[in-house]
């Protein structure tokens, strides 16, 4: 992409106007989520558990590779738990590309919450589990993180792949809480809005970065996954 300028001198007078091409570089970046494992079908706090996909996750992966397969991605990073890897390595397998493992995007340590039920949690710690649902801005997880210190790790992992990779596609494999973390990035959006970004398994989301600004170009989209029966 280019943006077109005419040089101009002496206030608004012309001095030796010509037209000037400026090149503008636009990263695509397509944020997916996993496929689905038994701690989806039966809601537990994952964190970073290393859990395999089910065969439900594994053919919702096909699905997703599909969906993406003509959109030129020409690199496939992702997070180095197994149902992050075994997604993304599905994926690569249909683009003929490498994955990469990305340490910054593993997902949240969950800490002393990991593998406890939502019903768990709550009887475990009740106010911290009503913090969670109503400020989860403000919740450090016992012996774990926080959605701000995630955040500060994702951010500069996905900047600092935006700039080793200007006017490319590439695509980035992740967990839940990381995906609506970097959809709040790159929308500009408070940590407070945790929960207004919802992100599905199997998921996709497409950004474009140009001039140092982020755009949504799609959300959640699992129509690949609806057609197949896989939601």
């Amino acid at each position: 992409m280019y943006r077109w300028w005419t040089g101009y001198g002496n206030g608004n007078r012309a001095v030796n106007s010509k037209l000037t091409a400026e090149k503008i570089y636009v990263t695509q970046v397509v944020v997916i989520r996993h496929g689905r494992t038994e701690w989806n079908r039966v809601e537990r706090f994952r964190g970073r558990a290393d859990l395999g996909l089910d065969d439900v996750g594994i053919r919702q992966a096909q699905a997703t590779a599909e969906r993406i397969a003509g959109w030129n991605v020409s690199a496939l990073y992702y997070s180095p738990l197994n149902r992050t890897t075994t997604t993304a390595n599905i994926i690569a397998g249909r683009l003929n590309i490498t994955a990469e493992p990305l340490p910054g995007i593993i997902d949240i340590d969950y800490g002393g919450w990991q593998g406890l039920s939502p019903e768990e949690a709550a009887k475990k710690d009740k106010d911290l589990y009503t913090l969670w649902l109503q400020k989860p801005h403000l919740v450090k997880f016992p012996g774990g993180e926080s959605l701000e210190e995630v955040r500060e790790r994702v951010a500069s992992s996905v900047n600092n792949l935006v700039k080793r990779h200007s006017d490319d596609t590439i695509a980035v494999v992740s967990h839940k809480v990381v995906c609506q973390i970097l959809i709040l990035h790159f929308l500009g959006m408070d940590t407070s809005r945790f929960w207004q970004i919802g992100q599905d398994v199997s998921a996709v989301n497409l950004f474009e970065v140009k001039d140092n600004h982020s755009y949504a170009r799609l959300l959640n989209d699992t129509c690949h996954l609806k057609k197949l029966g896989l939601v």
